[in-house]
């Protein structure tokens, strides 16, 4: 059983290992931080955390660095969230308010998400799985080319340009338009790309082909990129840290561009009453990423559709900061899908 006093000693090991990447001995602790107690009292304190296998000593100094267990329980002790700076909290807002649609608004929240916390960011897209189409859009480019935009209730589009065999005109295009959006607004993907089968049967002949092309087109749209799906910045910040692995990063590096490894473990980390998962370390391990931490929380887009973002990085983070960076950009990223 951990005293307070003792977990007090763990949270300062971690946080000046954290801050400075070298071992934190009894001295140290008590020149730095005001525990009213004898360096020997700290020492013992040090030893039972030792007993826990909550710290150890690197090599033969005389300090000592968080083990994954102590990195563990300090999370699940961790009460100190370092609140976001009011410039900060605007800049997210600022940032993501700018965004014109759902590409865009992901790849501006993984850019800031890797900025604040200068670890890999990663954000997962919305599944399409449970998505609906809301609308179809048949844009003229020329008398014979066509631009052609799905967009489902989570806020992704598609577009495409395609060739038709024949001229078209304003009339037709119309008319196409408003049919399919009668045949596939409000159905899911499956059901949608099923229904387009059936969409040149509701015209004459002689527009038939035209039609076909276009069904062809809206069909492939309807069910692309249906797959789970990663936005990923930030992985130079693995090289920054490198010195934190006592291996090679080639695996961490492989694991970000191999993204079902990423999404597999999104998957089944649990989140806290705070919608905060952290992963660390080696339980990790299952996933050949047992020198690393994953902090993750859940996002909401227009759709209702629920997906995740979080960092990566060595298990010597900063945890505070980083969780607090995740949870604010999660927030602010639901709240401007809400909006849009």
């Amino acid at each position: 059983m951990v005293s307070d006093r003792s977990l007090e000693v763990l949270r300062v090991i971690v946080h000046d290992y954290v801050a400075s990447r070298e071992p934190v001995g009894s001295k140290t602790i008590v020149d730095r931080h005001s525990f009213g107690v004898s360096a020997a009292t700290i020492r013992n304190d040090m030893a039972l955390l030792e007993e826990e296998e909550l710290i150890v000593a690197p090599h033969t100094s005389s300090g000592r660095i968080p083990t994954d267990k102590g990195y563990r329980l300090f999370v699940d002790h961790l009460s100190d969230l370092k609140p976001l700076s009011s410039a900060q909290r605007q800049a997210i807002e600022t940032f993501l308010g700018s965004s014109v649609d759902l590409d865009d608004v992901l790849a501006r929240t993984v850019r800031l998400l890797s900025q604040l916390t200068q670890q890999v960011a990663l954000v997962q897209y919305p599944s399409l799985s449970q998505a609906k189409v809301r609308h179809i859009e048949l844009v003229a480019l020329t008398n014979t080319r066509l631009l052609t935009v799905v967009i489902t209730d989570t806020g992704h589009v598609e577009q495409r340009i395609v060739e038709l065999p024949a001229d078209t005109d304003d009339e037709f295009l119309a008319d196409a338009r408003a049919r399919v959006n009668t045949l596939v607004s409000g159905l899911g993907l499956d059901e949608a790309a099923a229904a387009m089968a059936t969409f040149a049967g509701h015209f004459v002949p002689g527009r038939r082909t035209s039609v076909n092309v276009i069904a062809a087109a809206l069909a492939e749209q309807i069910t692309a990129n249906r797959h789970e799906r990663l936005i990923i910045a930030g992985a130079a910040n693995l090289v920054r840290t490198e010195g934190d692995f006592a291996g090679s990063i080639l695996p961490v590096l492989e694991a970000v561009e191999e993204q079902v490894v990423l999404l597999r473990l999104f998957s089944e980390m649990q989140a806290d009453e705070h919608g905060i998962s952290v992963s660390i370390g080696r339980e990790n391990a299952a996933f050949g990423l047992p020198e690393t931490s994953v902090l993750a929380s859940g996002y909401s887009s227009a759709g209702g559709a629920v997906a995740r973002l979080g960092v990566l990085g060595p298990t010597r983070m900063d945890y505070s900061t980083n969780i607090a960076a995740v949870r604010a950009v999660a927030r602010y990223l639901s709240k401007s899908l809400g909006e849009s």
